[in-house]
């Protein structure tokens, strides 16, 4: 790759890669640079700029990060679409997070243009938190090295999850003279809120006195019921493989698999089996609901994942809880905003009279499929979610088109008084908790679930790009993503019109998405329109 500064005159088709600032508005680093462009930024009065320009050998940012993530990922994952050389892959289920982390390692050290950066290895993990991001760091990374990294991965996906599975538990406490009933309640009470939120519950429960033989007695009943895992909670900790518990697993029958782990709070942890069943001896800590290494224990045995002796031996790093204060509680896991998937939606215009056609354009066949159901199929093959289509003209008929899809049908009653009226019915219609909306106009048939998460994986408000829309040569078209703060304005609208004012009033936060085709400018609006396209499409 060739890099360093060029002349305005000579930059057209190369990289941009600084930000450039004008009065009519900011040229993005990592923009390839147009004939249009460059007329802009000489009007501007900019001589020169710094750009990179591709060479033999090298593979684009976006499309070495596309091919990483595709080798590593692997079952309940789900891969981001590449923006600006980075690719995040995100949990499609509530499970445990698996990693290679050798693999993930010899990736690293491959280039220097390669980095990959996950999740500590078996993390409980919940639907849309982000795993990993794989990120190019400069515009290109060499083809040698992305094929060798696809080498590497070749033998199994390096990062997959372990789903939680619902199982049925059993929980036995002992009691000593002058144990209080109170302090077995608050056993029950720690693991059901442990259990429930990783999807399982307690069916079985004994409380016995702290004796070998009663324990073994609870433990033989707890098995006959059908209960994996057995949790036991004794009166006294265990202190020795001969302790009272551990002597109970081996009077039942079973045997004792690991006793202790390096992990504070959750040293005095004990392992067994009895029969196929996994018998945990508890912890004092594990009534808390702070993390400890019960959880570490718990969660691998909820997702059915293995773990044995040198399972519990390799936990001591990052087994120090004692003074970490930042980690959640294992019944609060929920990932922060900042490592989850952006929770966004998409706004599906359909409620237009179709005055320039003539009669309902969202309702005419293009290969057999009413037009609006092309636009709401788009959306709904994509990771947004809800899909809401906005309809209004021949509410009835665009919501027996849309039949079987993943979307909601919000009907507008004031459609006849503009545009304005289905994007505020559209938006009344989110949820609470949706970062951002993607608006897309039912009359634009070509718009692709590629192109939607591409627009999803270049939001980030952070790093200021809350208004995502989708262009072609440089034009712009739609659809449009908006960030939550936008809301109220757009709310504030009257009439026949969007919000397109809002890009201008906004320039900083726009952030311009470059489309495979010409999608973002096809609309129906004329008879002659639909026939072009559908000739096109056949």
């Amino acid at each position: 790759m060739r890099f360093g500064p060029s002349s305005i005159a000579d930059a057209e088709g190369a990289i941009l890669a600084h930000a450039v600032r004008t009065s009519s508005g900011l040229f993005r680093k990592g923009r390839v640079l147009s004939q249009a462009d460059i007329d802009a930024l000489h009007e501007a009065g900019a001589g020169e700029v710094t750009v990179a320009r591709l060479e033999d050998g090298d593979v684009g940012e976006d499309e070495a990060a596309a091919r990483i993530v595709k080798a590593c990922a692997g079952d309940g994952v789900r891969i981001g679409a590449a923006f600006t050389g980075r690719t995040n892959l995100y949990a499609d289920m509530h499970g445990v997070v698996v990693i290679d982390a050798t693999r993930i390692a010899a990736l690293n050290a491959i280039d220097e243009s390669i980095t990959v950066a996950t999740l500590a290895p078996y993390s409980a993990v919940y639907t849309r938190q982000m795993l990993a991001t794989i990120k190019i760091i400069p515009f290109a990374a060499p083809r040698i090295a992305v094929e060798q990294a696809e080498r590497i991965l070749k033998g199994g996906a390096a990062i997959r999850i372990a789903p939680f599975q619902s199982r049925r538990a059993a929980l036995i406490s002992t009691a000593m003279p002058g144990t209080k009933a109170g302090l077995l309640d608050k056993n029950r009470s720690a693991l059901d809120s442990r259990l429930g939120a990783l999807g399982s519950s307690i069916v079985f429960e004994r409380r016995v006195v702290h004796h070998a033989d009663a324990v073994a007695t609870a433990l033989g009943e707890a098995k006959a019921a059908g209960a994996d895992p057995i949790l036991v909670f004794g009166a006294s900790a265990i202190t020795d493989r001969r302790d009272v518990i551990p002597a109970a697993i081996e009077q039942a029958g079973g045997a004792i698999e690991h006793f202790g782990m390096p992990v504070d709070p959750g040293n005095l942890l004990l392992l067994g089996r009895l029969g196929d069943a996994t018998v945990i001896g508890l912890p004092g800590c594990a009534r808390s609901p702070k993390l400890n290494g019960f959880d570490f224990v718990l969660q691998r045995v909820l997702a059915n994942l293995p773990i044995n002796r040198a399972d519990i031996a390799a936990m001591g790093v990052g087994g120090l809880l004692t003074e970490i204060h930042t980690r959640p509680q294992p019944r609060d896991q929920r990932p922060i905003k900042g490592s989850r998937a952006p929770t966004i939606a998409a706004i599906v215009l359909a409620a237009g009279l179709s005055s320039r056609m003539g009669r309902n354009k969202l309702l005419a066949n293009i290969e057999g499929k009413p037009l609006v159901r092309r636009v709401a199929e788009a959306a709904a093959a994509s990771a947004v979610n809800p899909v809401i289509v906005v309809s209004g003209n021949a509410a009835a008929d665009t919501a027996e088109a849309l039949a079987g899809l993943r979307v909601a049908v919000v009907e507008n009653p004031d459609f006849r008084d503009g545009l304005s009226t289905s994007l505020k019915c559209g938006l009344r219609a989110l949820p609470e908790d949706c970062d951002g909306a993607i608006v897309l106009l039912g009359d634009m048939p070509a718009v692709t679930p590629a192109l939607i998460e591409k627009l999803v994986a270049a939001f980030d408000p952070a790093e200021d790009r809350a208004i995502c829309v989708a262009t072609y040569k440089g034009k712009r078209g739609n659809p449009v993503l908006w960030a939550r703060q936008f809301f109220p304005d757009m709310l504030q609208l009257e009439g026949d019109v969007g919000a397109k004012h809002l890009m201008t009033v906004n320039s900083e936060l726009v952030c311009e998405v470059e489309a495979a085709d010409d999608a973002p400018l096809i609309d129906i609006d004329t008879p002659e329109a639909l026939v072009a396209y559908a000739a096109r499409a056949r």
